[in-house]
Order: structure tokens, then sequence, then C-alpha cells
């Protein structure tokens, strides 16, 4: 296995000195300004450009140095990006938030702006994408997302940066966060990682969802009523997923808690898997919102400072076990693989 230079330099970037990826993100846009608009009880208009780029900021300059890397958006976060701490790489997001709902598929859309090598002119040490999918889709709809991929795949060839891919699965009709889903999200995890796996797709790190639904796994702290598996037949989904990636991958928190997803990366190491580290927003700051909502940004700061960087604190502690991403390929360096 060989990477090219560029794409060698911005994984090294946005990874630890181990080469693993401990990274932050921080690129929610809608959800977020749906969030803000929740608790300061006003209209998702009236949460403003500035109010967002307020809160990006405080995110960043508090968690950073306590990450590898932040994902922001280039659309509220660059000014954010700008206050970073110099240990942590960047990674920009290239698609709109949201899907397209006027259609079935959950499909795409790319920001109208910005390009592959604009996104790097920005300050990108890397470059994200999200795809909602499922390989139950019928095959028109997912042969554009395929397509979808292998071209932004190939522009990241050409820009000679990395190309990390974060695919969350659903199934229309269904609860994400149901039994019913719960039972059929290791096949569409697994099968998710094995299609963007193949050499067409370009993609350098695969962002993940961990393959069970936690809340659904006896015995679990995470479970508090029915289960759809054992912990042992979870541990095996979690290896089933592991061995069918040809890519190294990283694990999304999804949304849920902080403790939620700390038992999740427990559980993968539990399983043995080889997973490269995390990219994980939402269970590190979302708490923060209703402070920053009815208290401000100095505020969001306090609460950042103290429980933030134990949340953070605490995911870092469980990647004690993950292995770096330049491991994934037998090597013992990422220039090793020059």
């Amino acid at each position: 296995m060989k990477i090219s230079a560029g794409k060698q330099k911005g994984l090294q970037a946005v990874s630890d000195k181990r080469g693993v990826i401990g990274a932050a993100a921080m690129d929610q846009r809608g959800s977020l300004q749906s969030a803000i608009a929740k608790e300061k009880g006003i209209d998702k208009k009236a949460v403003t450009r500035e109010m967002m780029s307020e809160f990006k900021e405080a995110v960043v300059r508090v968690l950073t140095p306590h990450a590898s890397a932040i994902l922001l958006d280039p659309e509220f976060g660059l000014n954010a990006a700008k206050q970073r701490a110099k240990n942590a790489g960047l990674l920009l997001a290239y698609e709109k938030s949201g899907y397209d709902n006027t259609q079935p598929g959950r499909l795409p859309d790319l920001l109208d702006n910005y390009s592959v090598r604009r996104l790097v002119a920005a300050g990108a040490d890397c470059v994200k994408i999200l795809l909602y999918y499922t390989p139950f889709d019928p095959a028109p709809v997912n042969d554009i997302k395929h397509a979808w991929v292998e071209r932004i795949g190939a522009e990241c060839v050409a820009a000679d940066v990395p190309f990390f891919l974060e695919f969350v699965t659903y199934e229309e009709g269904l609860d994400e966060k149901g039994i019913e889903f719960a039972r059929k999200k290791p096949d569409c995890v697994s099968k998710s990682m094995e299609e963007f796996s193949k050499p067409q797709y370009a993609v350098d790190i695969m962002k993940v969802e961990v393959p069970v639904t936690l809340a659904f796994v006896k015995g679990a702290r995470s479970c508090k009523g029915e289960s759809a598996y054992s912990r042992e037949e979870a541990k095996d989904h979690f290896r089933r997923a592991a061995s069918v990636a040809k890519k190294p991958f990283i694990y999304l928190s999804a949304g849920v808690s902080n403790d939620t997803f700390n038992e999740s990366l427990e559980l993968a190491a539990e399983a043995g898997t080889n997973f490269s580290g995390v990219l994980c927003g939402r269970d590190t700051w979302k708490e923060g919102i209703p402070v920053y909502a009815k208290q401000g940004v100095k505020a969001l700061e306090d609460w950042l400072s103290n429980q933030g960087v134990k949340n953070i604190g605490n995911v870092n502690e469980r990647l004690k076990a993950a292995k770096p991403w330049f491991a994934f390929y037998g090597a013992a360096s990422a220039s090793a693989l020059s």
C-alpha cells in the first residue's frame, strides 16, 4: 500500500503522535440552529450567522487543545478554524446540511460555492462528506449516491488531499433509534463499510457508526429495557463490520450521550476491532447549547472548560485501544507508506 505525499501529510495533520485520530466535530448547521432556537424560544430564522459563529468559536477555542483535529463547515466555521489550537488539524465539510426531502432516498448535495480545491485553499488538511446510506435502498437511488462519492473521491485525488467519508444508515419508515432498526443496523453498517472500501471511491478514512444500538445491548449500562442482542452478539457485530473494511475507519458518536459513546468505544475495544480513532461532536458539547442560549458565550466557555473538557477527556481515555491509521496497512509509520 502506498499513499501520496499530500494525503500522507493531511492524515498526519489530523492525527496525534501515535497516528490515532481523536477529532472533534463542529460542522453542524441546521440542527445547531434549531437547537439554539428551541432553547432561546425563538424562530430558527432568528438564529443569526453571528450566533452560529460565536458558538463554534467557543467550542474550538476550549476543546481543540484536547483534540487531534476539528471538523468544521465553511459556511459558519471559518472564523472558528483560525482559533484552533496549534496541535489540531482541520477537516472541512463539503456537503450541504441535511438532504433532499422532496424525493425518496435522502439524496445529498454539495455546497454551491465550494470545491475541494477551494476547501484546501481555505485551510483544509482533509475533506469530509456526509452521506445518508443504506445498502437496501433501490438500486437506482444507490447508483446516484455511488457516482456522487466517486466524483468527490476523484476530486480529492486530483487535489492530493485525504477524503473522509461519513455514512449514516437509515431505513425509510423506521425510527433509527428504535429496536426494529437496531436489529437491521449491523447488516446496514457492515455492508456499507464493504461497499465504500472499494477502490473506485478513493476513500481514505471511513467515518462509521458503531454497528449496534447500545440502548438494545443486553446488560449494557445504556440499556434500560428490551434488548436486540446480547453483549457477545454485539461484539461479534463489531468484529464482522471491522473484518470487511479495506480502509481505515473511525467511529462517529451519532448524537448519543457522552456516557453511551464511551460505552460503545469500550465494547469496540473488548471486541478487538482495529478502529483508528473517532470524529465526534455532539456527545462532547451539546449540553452546552442551553447554557449558551440562556446565559451567553462566557457561560458556554465556562461550561466547556469544565464539563466539555471532561467529556472529551473521557473519549480520549478510550482511544488508548485505537490503532494508528497506518497500522491498518501493516505499516509501522506513515512514512513507510510513501
